[in-house]
């Protein structure tokens, strides 16, 4: 399972965990304006806005997980199984795969506003990458530098929600998430008081105690409430470290350990990997399970007009300072 974030400070965020079992030996991927976006429906895109994210790259083709573009539009696809129903091909519409929902949205959209207008003649046909990579059930995340929406294929169609948490996590739908925070509307930042009796002389006995309630466990209902509760509150300063390391806090507050979510044999569903992108910048932060150390790449460092995609390899063991 998978949790979104988006965040603002003077710069503006976009990020996510990716949380499985398992690793496609995925890679922080730019597709500069120059490489040709070819689909399986529709016309290719030879000229489009420069992308940065996380990707599988199968027969050089960047199978993007999250990405921002050069306009600070970002896209993440989260694990949506039972839900997602993809569509058999339309006549007058845009089939596009679901793997091949990502670039086309961020290869020639710039903000909220052109990705709706795109999606008005989109549909997510049912076609896989190949035999051996079937489309994974999705749905996803999309945030300009102010505004985010969901977009869910189920089966009544294609629903667009405006987001206005800027998170996303899986199952349920977007909308029964948003209808659940109405439970927790009594949580707060601040000290609880006594509304249990006032013939009882109740008081705090800790710090934190007006979060009382707030779910704790790993399920992807309970991620988005979390996740919404620490982001909506969160403070940090503007400059860039502190946003960054904020943004890694929040999607801490509902990290998956090894051990805790057991997938079958011996298999355990982890946080594999953070990200956060400063959208502004071009600039691609991550953290994996076992290397904490923020490590970032700069879109803006490279050959940008380049047809060729640039990849690095996750430095994935532990990053240690000893100080003596």
């Amino acid at each position: 399972m998978c949790t979104a974030v988006t965040y603002n400070t003077k710069n503006h965020y976009f990020g996510r965990n990716l949380d499985l079992e398992y690793s496609y030996k995925e890679t922080v991927t730019i597709t500069p304006r120059n490489y040709e976006f070819k689909f399986r429906k529709v016309n290719s895109i030879k000229k489009h806005y420069a992308i940065i994210g996380m990707a599988y790259v199968a027969n050089d083709y960047p199978l993007y997980y999250d990405a921002i573009n050069e306009k600070g539009l970002g896209m993440a696809g989260l694990n949506f199984p039972g839900n997602a129903d993809y569509k058999e091909e339309k006549e007058n519409m845009n089939n596009i795969a679901p793997f091949e929902f990502i670039p086309y949205v961020l290869a020639q959209c710039s903000n909220i506003e052109e990705v709706k207008k795109l999606l008005a003649n989109i549909n997510i046909a049912k076609i896989n990458f190949s035999d051996e990579l079937p489309a994974s059930p999705l749905h996803w995340i999309i945030s300009d530098k102010e505004t985010s929406i969901t977009v869910e294929s189920v089966k009544d169609g294609l629903k667009i929600y405006d987001n206005p948490v800027g998170i996303l996590t899986n199952n349920p739908t977007f909308d029964i998430h948003m209808f659940n925070l109405n439970n927790y509307m009594n949580l707060s930042i601040e000290q609880p008081e006594n509304n249990f009796s006032k013939n009882l002389n109740l008081t705090p006995y800790s710090r934190g105690m007006g979060a009382m309630g707030l779910p704790g466990d790993l399920s992807s209902a309970s991620r988005f409430v979390k996740a919404t509760f620490t982001k909506m509150n969160s403070l940090s300063g503007d400059s860039e470290s502190e946003s960054i390391s904020q943004f890694f806090h929040i999607l801490g507050s509902v990290y998956q350990q090894r051990g805790c979510v057991h997938m079958g044999e011996d298999k355990y569903e982890i946080t594999i990997y953070s990200s956060c992108c400063n959208m502004d910048k071009g600039i691609y932060y991550y953290t994996t399970y076992e290397n904490s150390q923020i490590t970032g790449i700069d879109m803006y460092k490279e050959n940008l007009e380049s047809s060729e995609l640039i990849n690095y390899n996750l430095i994935e063991g532990q990053q240690i300072f000893m100080q003596n």
